[in-house]
């Protein structure tokens, strides 16, 4: 077994989902995933916002928006095994957002409907299986109506139709005035079979305290789970001091994930900042190293 910082793309593709929560587990803190919006123009004309984020020092690649149905990356010429081309381009292991969607909640403001191709059913679990998708994301966009109800019944099914990584969690409201940092419903997550929990990074949402957040992820570290905190409210986009900020919190909190979201310009954080971040969190000798890596390794 490697540390995730320590391997190479020849390591993820022999990985099981197993050993790739323990090499994240193994590397204690210090993984970076960053998320982009597949539908959007990329940032740089000629190239996927993956590969960016990638060189930039993402250990793992989101992607929001995913359609498993339509199975389009904007910046990749569109083909039938879109996830297995887009691993081969980046060397990283590739989750998607799908979205459990509560439609007897109540809004804060108009709901957004979204493809049937980006929602948690059972059919889009097999087919996220059989695109080989590596982690699924169960969270909300804005105004989709995501609801922590809906996110408990969705691990459930997802357990019994996909074999990849399960995190689970709300990064903000997603359009529901709702506690979503309690820690029965976090605990419940796990033990419907939730791999790792999604809160938001101190300094996101707000009123979210360090000391309650602790706590939290002491929890879930208990019952074996991964943390994932998020920087999910555009501020990925922010002054590279203001992500700083965030990586050192998340440290002190003790988080497992550090998730960089895809609210700049081009639907991805500045890639200096995605830099930023990892090397706040694991320095700049394990960045270079995720930077610079051939995908020929």
């Amino acid at each position: 077994m490697k540390r995730l910082l320590s391997c190479f793309a020849s390591d993820f593709k022999k990985m099981s989902r197993d050993e790739l929560k323990q090499a994240i587990l193994a590397s204690e803190g210090r993984t970076v995933l960053g998320e982009t919006v597949v539908t959007a123009a990329p940032l740089l004309e000629g190239l996927t916002n993956a590969e960016v984020m990638a060189s930039f020092g993402a250990d793992l690649i989101l992607l929001n928006e995913y359609d498993v149905y339509e199975k389009k990356v904007q910046g990749l010429k569109e083909c039938d095994k879109t996830i297995d081309r887009l691993k081969e381009m980046v060397g990283r292991p590739i989750g998607i957002n799908l979205e459990p969607v509560d439609e007897d909640a109540t809004f804060i403001e108009d709901k957004l409907d979204i493809s049937k191709g980006r929602k948690a059913t059972k059919e889009t679990f097999v087919e996220a299986n059989n695109q080989g998708i590596d982690f699924i994301c169960l969270t909300g966009n804005p105004a989709t109506g995501v609801s922590n109800s809906a996110i408990l019944n969705s691990i459930n099914i997802a357990k019994k139709y996909y074999r990849g990584l399960i995190f689970a969690g709300k990064m903000h409201g997603a359009g529901i005035n709702e506690k979503f940092l309690d820690v029965d419903i976090i605990e419940r997550f796990i033990d419907e079979g939730a791999d790792g929990i999604l809160v938001p990074a101190v300094g996101t949402v707000p009123g979210v305290q360090e000391q309650e957040l602790y706590n939290l992820v002491k929890k879930v570290k208990e019952k074996g789970a991964l943390s994932i905190s998020a920087i999910g409210t555009s501020q990925e986009s922010a002054d590279v001091d203001t992500i700083r900020q965030f990586a050192l919190s998340n440290k002190r909190v003790g988080i497992d994930i550090h998730h960089i979201g895809d609210g700049g310009y081009g639907r991805m954080a500045d890639p200096e900042n995605i830099m930023a971040l990892s090397i706040v969190v694991r320095g700049k000798r394990h960045t270079y190293f995720r930077m610079s890596q051939s995908l020929m390794r």
